[in-house]
């Protein structure tokens, strides 16, 4: 099932969160719909018009917005007062904003990882979750994503250690951390291009010049590098399995859990383990895809997976 054909929103705005942080958000599709939350990746990647044809326009309330420091919103790649539970907040402002009651939220990667948190917190809020390319923010992930996919993308690693020097290399995140903050714009963003293209050249399962393009732009890059180093080097302010231990509070919600085979970003050995934590989610492994969303397969069972769920939530609403 292909994707729905490109959209505008009808509402858009700025939304001050704090002193110093301005979130970006937007509304598409049908205005008295059944609400939906898109959550992009990273964190710091930010989200593209492109995401909101997920969703049948006629039947969904989108809500898309950047999360603070990222995209749109302002200041790019600011990570102060830049946490998870900033995160989880700054969601809650956005629903109270829109005057939303409950909304399904669907999260891939990061996404995830924020949809997870955000659920755990305010279960009440949510009509079922949608999650893909699953990230646990365990330190064994942030240790793959730095080390372990060079065993499959050496080429796309190599470019990525090599912006370090070689006695620094045992440490990469504290290495780009310091480059990332860096006082100099020009080494700031160097550095920020690097670790971004990095992650797009490891998202798909073939190469894909676009995404790589896409990856090396300087607004992805920046808030993209920038915010993912902060959250990494913190643990993603969550702790160890935090996510998994907490699945009973959202147990009776409906979930679909979306998975490439093949991601190699955020691979399916942290699925699988939230499925047998979970066994009441729906599971879905794409055979022949890696992390990106828009990976055929995967987007196709994203929307068809939003298909399904129209009568369940219209039921629910």
């Amino acid at each position: 099932m292909d994707v729905y054909p490109e959209l505008e929103p009808h509402d858009s705005g700025m939304l001050a969160l704090d002193h110093l942080h301005c979130m970006y958000w937007e509304v598409s599709g049908n205005p008295e719909g059944i609400p939906v939350l898109f959550l992009h990746g990273g964190p710091g990647a930010g989200a593209s018009p492109a995401h909101r044809r997920f969703f049948d326009p006629e039947i969904y309330r989108i809500v898309v917005f950047d999360q603070r420091g990222s995209g749109r919103s302002t200041p790019l790649g600011e990570t102060n007062d830049n946490t998870t539970r900033h995160l989880i907040t700054d969601i809650e402002i956005l629903r109270e904003h829109l005057d939303v009651e409950q909304w399904c939220v669907f999260g891939g990667s990061w996404g995830s990882t924020l949809a997870l948190a955000y659920a755990q917190a305010f279960a009440h809020r949510c009509s079922a979750l949608v999650l893909r390319g699953i990230f646990l923010a365990r330190a064994a992930e942030i240790d793959w994503f730095l080390y372990g996919m060079r065993s499959f993308f050496p080429e796309a690693w190599h470019a990525f250690a090599s912006f370090i020097p070689q006695d620094e290399r045992d440490d990469l995140l504290t290495a780009y951390t310091r480059r990332l903050n860096d006082p100099d714009p020009d080494i700031r963003i160097d550095a920020a291009r690097r670790w971004s293209t990095y992650e797009g050249a490891c998202s798909t399962l073939l190469t894909n010049a676009s995404s790589v393009s896409h990856y090396a732009s300087d607004r992805v890059a920046l808030g993209l590098a920038r915010i993912e180093a902060h959250y990494f080097v913190n643990d993603c302010f969550l702790q160890e399995n935090q996510l998994l231990s907490g699945i009973d509070s959202i147990r009776h919600l409906p979930c679909t859990i979306v998975q490439g085979r093949y991601d190699m970003v955020c691979p399916i050995k942290s699925a699988n383990e939230l499925h047998l934590a979970w066994p009441e989610a729906d599971y879905i492994i794409v055979p022949d895809a890696g992390h990106s969303a828009w990976e055929r397969g995967i987007s196709a069972q994203l929307v068809a997976t939003m298909e399904r769920l129209k009568l369940t939530l219209a039921t629910r609403s």
